[in-house]
């Protein structure tokens, strides 16, 4: 890929990453764990389920903030260096957008089928307030514009890094 896709996209990213901390950030400083159990039906069963949720925006809003900063390293560098965006591009795909897709806490997933409707993709093992909704879906589509774009980073990457490994041990 050349330099100036490399930097392209590194500087999108980090705009979308941004939006993305701010996003959660905002909507965990002013939610709490009883606000988010009092709006719902039962208590005792939303409980775990809340603090499950929010544990994993926690997770991923800690994510988001350190590939955010370094992807503004790599930015604000004098001359682009390719590869520590590689390697940084690298983590945002492998820790951001697998986080979002594949929470700890299991409070939703992922349906591929509900993409070919032109549905949303995201399915919540239980109902959630609407501010927690509309949060994670306006994520989910950070994401799975993020996902799309590094998709390189799944499988060529390693084999990159790999080959250069050999390489090395081979001198």
């Amino acid at each position: 890929m050349p330099e100036i896709q490399h930097r392209q996209l590194c500087e999108e990213s980090f705009r979308l990453l941004k939006e993305a901390a701010l996003d959660i950030e905002r909507f965990l400083n002013s939610t709490t764990l009883d606000a988010l159990v009092v709006k719902s039906e039962n208590p005792e069963q939303y409980q775990p389920y809340y603090r499950s949720y929010l544990s994993d925006l926690r997770f991923l809003l800690v994510h988001c903030e350190k590939v955010y900063e370094n992807l503004g390293m790599c930015l604000r560098r004098a001359q682009f260096h390719e590869e520590m965006a590689n390697e940084v591009l690298y983590q945002l795909y492998h820790t951001c957008v697998n986080n979002f897709y594949y929470p700890r806490g299991e409070v939703y997933e992922e349906d591929g089928r509900h993409s070919y409707t032109g549905s949303n993709a995201i399915v919540f093992r239980q109902e959630v307030v609407p501010e927690l909704k509309e949060l994670t879906l306006s994520l989910a589509r950070t994401f799975e514009y993020l996902r799309d774009e590094l998709q390189f980073y799944e499988a060529d990457y390693i084999t990159m890094k790999r080959a250069q490994e050999k390489s090395k041990a081979t001198l």
